[in-house]
């Protein structure tokens, strides 16, 4: 009996200590404020989180060894994009922290992770006619960009010809530990880093003070939005010509905010905060993470104040294709941006030693001689063993492919049978065949005791058919965080893109012999690199047509876009085994810069609109003062359907008693001729009756807005978890405007004040 007294009193002890050491350990969190509860005493806001933030150190019982100031536990303040702070607390204060006077709420402060030559000229993009001569190639627009820094020495900043900076930019150059102010000029504006949030959560970890990107990734995002034009450029002898960026005449600035690969949400926020005080056009954020509402989800209540402020902002849709997992940055207040090819590949030619030779693609590092060697047909390489037998051959794989095994058994050669399209391979000169080629080879080397190959490399060719796809990697929707608008909104080249690297970070590291590659320019993908270009694009749409909102110009990139490829096929999905992709990929459709400078109509959205679509959301008073940092909005007219150029249904599967029809109300606005006529037509959409009411809108002035209604009825014929999709599209005598329409058929109910569920989950 005693004996399990006091078993029982240490295992208490145990777990009070445990729960005392919880409590005390510091995180960093995010806290919203309500400012209109500060006290008359206090003069700024400022002063008042600080009075706030001690005051809930000093009500703290818990003995957590607090030696520190409030000032030194303070990380931020932030003014445009939030009303709050961040800092770094234990539990036991985050807890007496909630008692204060204007507390709202709180969020941990996590980490946020990272996410051309010839892609401009896939574009449209040209001299002559177009977006670019109409927007002065982006003149004067501002394009900050949070990332992961800038390499200012590059040639793509150089300012060349360049007017002077705007009188309206109030950003600057922070000089720091190697990145001097002088090396800013009328191209590379602005340059400040961020990185107290991340130093306050890795308090061991050593980095330097400066905007000097030591990464790679903001330097190629930057120069791919806005760089100057670089002539004599290629990446090892691939991709060889002149780069610039999508708006080579628009301004740069850079908030660094991402450190060894990731950063802190506070710092990325800070980042934002500053850009809206300094003046930013457009926004590209080549970064993200998942969150389930939108008021737990900082960078969304971030960019809710740039948008309030007339700030375009781009946002990649994260790389976890193709599986049906969530996209991040599925804000509805941003533009969300999928990752397509363009019609560019990288080849290398093998040659039989019977004379028979095929092309395909290849992108390498390595050195390779044009003689013959004898060619072996192996299977899976992945057999060190068994690979080193072949040592000085040239090995065929199939199924599976390690390049560094290949490397460590020191073969000649690789050709590896497979009907993907991933250009790099590594150091080992390799080349990718399709099955029906890789069927010819296996059938030679069975044919011959002796059989042998050579193969050459470095071949960049233009013009490959088809293309655009969506590539595998881009992350499908619909949006987590607001499955009511349709994500992503728009694909842009993200494969393989060719854009400024800063000269001493090296665009590749042999891991068997150690040896790192250096390059000016470097070919990257993901969605990372989609999004600046659709930050480019909005550059040039901004400096064209600087009266039209965010979301006038999201509308005009939407229903412009290109649903065909230059097959005049469908796109396809690559990740789909080549099929028709849908709007969950694709989005509206492939971006068409020139097209976007003349809409016809737009559907645009402000403040108002977004509030609407919180309050619908079922949001509580504080959630949404989270997001519009006012307690003063207007939630007399909830509504999921917010008028953007999208719609996404969703109906209960095999539930005969719910709802069978949906609506959605929509406005256009006429930005093209005074006077116009536009009829509406939709294509066939598998399992559903879609009608459009009126299907003729007249116009008889400029500016004009008229209505219509969309009507979607269920016929049950589709299956569960089906994603069934058309268009509809308003036509004139000049102008196509396109929107996507998605119905889904889930086991989750998503209407009548029930929670979403993700309809794949």
């Amino acid at each position: 009996m005693a004996s399990t007294i006091c078993y029982c009193l240490w295992f208490s002890y145990v777990t009070i200590l445990h729960l005392v050491s919880s409590l005390a350990k510091s995180d960093n969190y995010i806290i919203h404020m309500d400012l209109s509860a500060m006290p008359k005493p206090f003069t700024n806001y400022h002063s008042w989180y600080l009075s706030t933030l001690s005051s809930a150190l000093d009500n703290t019982d818990l003995d957590t060894n607090n030696l520190n100031s409030a000032s030194s536990r303070l990380i931020y303040t932030y003014t445009n994009v939030m009303n709050g702070f961040s800092a770094s607390l234990s539990l036991a204060e985050l807890e007496a922290l909630k008692s204060s006077a204007g507390y709202i709420s709180s969020m941990p402060d996590l980490p946020i992770k990272l996410d051309t030559t010839h892609s401009p000229q896939f574009l449209g993009l040209n001299h002559q006619t177009g977006a670019w001569p109409a927007a002065m190639f982006g003149q004067d627009v501002i394009i900050g960009l949070v990332d992961s820094g800038i390499w200012p020495e590059s040639e793509s900043f150089k300012d060349d010809g360049m007017t002077e900076i705007p009188s309206r930019w109030k950003g600057q150059c922070v000089n720091s530990i190697g990145f001097n102010s002088s090396l800013c000029n009328k191209k590379l504006i602005g340059a400040r880093f961020f990185n107290k949030g991340y130093r306050a959560a890795n308090p061991n970890i050593t980095i330097v003070n400066s905007a000097r990107d030591t990464d790679g990734h903001g330097t190629h995002t930057s120069s791919t939005a806005a760089g100057s034009r670089v002539d004599g450029v290629s990446f090892f002898g691939y991709a060889a010509g002149s780069t610039r960026g999508v708006a080579p005449r628009a301004r740069v600035a850079m908030y660094k905010a991402l450190w060894q690969d990731y950063g802190a949400t506070s710092d990325v926020i800070a980042a934002i905060d500053s850009a809206i005080s300094d003046g930013v056009d457009v926004l590209s954020l080549s970064l993200g993470f998942e969150y389930f509402h939108l008021y737990e989800d900082p960078v969304a209540i971030a960019t809710f104040a740039a948008m309030e402020r007339g700030i375009f902002v781009s946002a990649s849709a994260g790389n976890d294709g193709p599986n049906i997992k969530p996209l991040h940055n599925g804000t509805p207040w941003m533009i969300t941006v999928a990752a397509g090819t363009f019609d560019r590949k990288f080849q290398g030619t093998l040659t039989l030693g019977n004379g028979v030779s095929m092309t395909g693609l290849s992108l390498n590092l390595g050195n390779f001689s044009s003689s013959h060697f004898p060619i072996t047909f192996m299977g899976p390489c992945d057999n060190v063993n068994e690979l080193t037998k072949a040592q000085g051959m040239i090995v065929v794989c199939e199924n599976k492919y390690t390049p560094i095994l290949l490397q460590k058994a020191k073969v000649a050669g690789s050709v590896f049978i497979a009907d993907f399209t991933d250009n790099y391979l590594g150091f080992t000169p390799s080349i990718i065949i399709d099955s029906m080629n890789g069927d010819i080879v296996k059938a030679y080397i069975k044919s011959s005791s002796n059989s042998t190959a050579s193969m050459s490399f470095k071949k960049t060719v233009l013009g490959t058919k088809p293309a655009p796809s969506v590539d595998s990697y881009s992350s499908r929707g619909p949006s987590k965080t607001c499955p009511f608008v349709l994500k992503p909104d728009i694909t842009a080249p993200g494969t393989l893109i060719l854009a400024a690297w800063p000269e001493k970070v090296p665009v590749d590291v042999d891991q068997f012999s150690n040896i790192s590659l250096f390059n000016s320019f470097n070919l990257i993908s993901g969605t990372s690199m989609a999004c600046p270009h659709i930050a480019g694009v909005a550059a040039l749409l901004k400096g064209a047509r600087p009266d039209w909102s965010p979301a006038a110009i999201r509308s005009a990139i939407m229903t412009t876009s290109d649903i065909f490829d230059n097959t005049a096929e469908f796109i396809k999905d690559l990740g789909e085994g080549y099929e028709r992709a849908s709007p969950l990929a694709l989005g509206a459709g492939h971006v068409n810069p020139n097209r976007a400078l003349h809409p016809g109509l737009v559907y645009d959205a402000g403040v108002q609109d977004y509030v609407n679509l919180l309050c619908a959301l079922n949001y509580t008073q504080k959630n949404i003062m989270a997001i519009t940092r006012s307690s003063s909005y207007n939630c007399s007219s909830p509504s999921l359907d917010l008028n953007c150029p999208s719609f996404i249904a969703y109906f209960h599967a095999n539930d005969f008693s719910s709802r069978r029809m949906q609506e959605f109300q929509r406005t256009v606005t006429n930005v093209g001729v005074g006077k116009s006529t536009y009829v509406a037509r939709v294509t066939p959409i598998k399992g559903f009756r879609v009608s459009v009411i009126p299907n003729k809108l007249v116009f008889k002035e400029k500016n004009e807005m008229l209505n219509y209604t969309l009507r979607i009825e269920d016929e049950s014929i589709i299956r569960e978890n089906e994603v069934a999709f058309g268009y509809l599209t308003w036509r004139d005598m000049k102008h196509v405007v396109r929107s996507p329409i998605v119905a889904l058929k889930s086991k989750i109910r998503y209407y009548d004040g029930e929670v979403f569920s993700y309809p794949y989950a």
